[in-house]
């Protein structure tokens, strides 16, 4: 049985989303916009998998690009309407319903307003439970497929007449990095509808539950806010069974801007034995100890709270600021088939210079 999501969800899937959003995952404001605009014009419903025919299609909705505040970005919630529109268009079928390739500070509600104005269905589950800076990483094991797929995009800043439109056809792994390009032509921030694939198969690949578990997150955090931040933390570290792995000031952060629509970089907390390096590529995808030993790495959650609890993202950061890193480790939480491919690795691994899928794939030993 569906459940309709109202008022409350919004600010519930804000809060959680913004956890999972592991330093990247959009903007608050942009994500209360969306699922506001959605409870008000219609009746987004969230459903589970396990409740859609087998052969139903089923997308992703996403937002592509850098969450970081160095562009002047521009998306409207009819943008990602439109997306879904042109895939619609595109496949010579309706969508039944859509997925998120990733939970973040506002794409866990990427699929409302699609749901309020277009019908289709919020579906309970999600590419990856937490952001991840590429589209392969929430594309549900298809990163290496040669099978062609639709990939749409919308948006841009009108303003300096870079609003987009397209439709890729092809294997992901050749579409992804179009529609980032076009990101980036379009301001830093575009939104898509990609990857149509059918509920069967949906059903054994995406992290299934993965709205439901932002929410629930969410309401832990909203009912501990009242408390005090120590209160928020405690909240957080027990909906998510994650843990605190260190705490301290910013003594640097070194993070770019690139024409790929990344940001890249690290951010540093503290210094000597208690010293944190956080890798960066729009998310965190790794942090080391003073010493360069490893203590988390993707797919765990990686994210900084500052004291009230609140989650601070890459691009909110500054020198000087006292923050807390959780880690989630990834076996408590749900994994989609794209955490199990060994090429959505590369791309990441060159760009920061640090082994990931070693310890993504088990291949390697990691702090507990």
């Amino acid at each position: 049985m569906g459940r309709i999501l109202g008022p409350r969800d919004v600010e519930a899937a804000l809060r959680g989303g913004a956890v999972f959003a592991a330093g990247g995952g959009g903007w608050s404001d942009h994500g209360r916009m969306l699922g506001m605009a959605a409870v008000n014009a219609g009746q987004p419903e969230l459903v589970g998998l396990d409740e859609v025919p087998d052969d139903a299609w089923i997308a992703t909705a996403a937002a592509i690009g850098a969450p970081g505040n160095t562009t002047a970005w521009q998306m409207l919630g009819v943008d990602y309407v439109k997306a879904v529109e042109l895939l619609q268009e595109a496949l010579g079928a309706p969508v039944y319903g859509l997925i998120i390739g990733q939970n973040g500070k506002s794409s866990t509600l990427n699929a409302w307003l699609p749901g309020a104005i277009l019908g289709t269905k919020v579906i309970d589950a999600v590419g990856d439970l937490r952001a991840h800076p590429t589209g392969d990483m929430g594309s549900l094991g298809l990163a290496n497929s040669p099978a062609p797929t639709i990939q749409t995009a919308v948006g841009g800043n009108r303003a300096a007449n870079a609003y987009l439109e397209l439709v890729v056809r092809g294997p992901t792994a050749k579409a992804s990095p179009v529609l980032r390009r076009a990101a980036d032509m379009a301001g830093g921030f575009i939104a898509s509808c990609r990857n149509p694939v059918r509920a069967g198969y949906a059903r054994t690949h995406a992290a299934l539950g993965g709205i439901s578990i932002a929410l629930a997150l969410g309401e832990a955090i909203l009912a501990a806010e009242g408390a005090g931040g120590s209160a928020v933390i405690d909240a957080i570290c027990g909906s998510t069974r994650g843990a605190i792995i260190g705490s301290g000031q910013v003594s640097e952060k070194s993070v770019v801007y690139t024409n790929d629509a990344f940001d890249v970089g690290t951010v540093t907390l503290g210094a000597g034995r208690g010293k944190r390096v956080l890798h960066v590529m729009n998310e965190y995808m790794a942090v080391e100890d003073g010493d360069g030993g490893r203590l988390a790495t993707y797919p765990d959650v990686i994210t900084t709270l500052d004291e009230n609890g609140a989650p601070v993202s890459v691009g909110e950061i500054r020198p000087g600021m006292r923050l807390h890193v959780l880690r989630v480790a990834k076996s408590v939480i749900p994994l989609s088939a794209s955490v199990t491919d060994p090429s959505v690795y590369p791309v990441v691994e060159r760009t920061l210079g640090i082994d990931i899928a070693g310890y993504a794939l088990g291949r390697s030993a990691e702090a507990a």
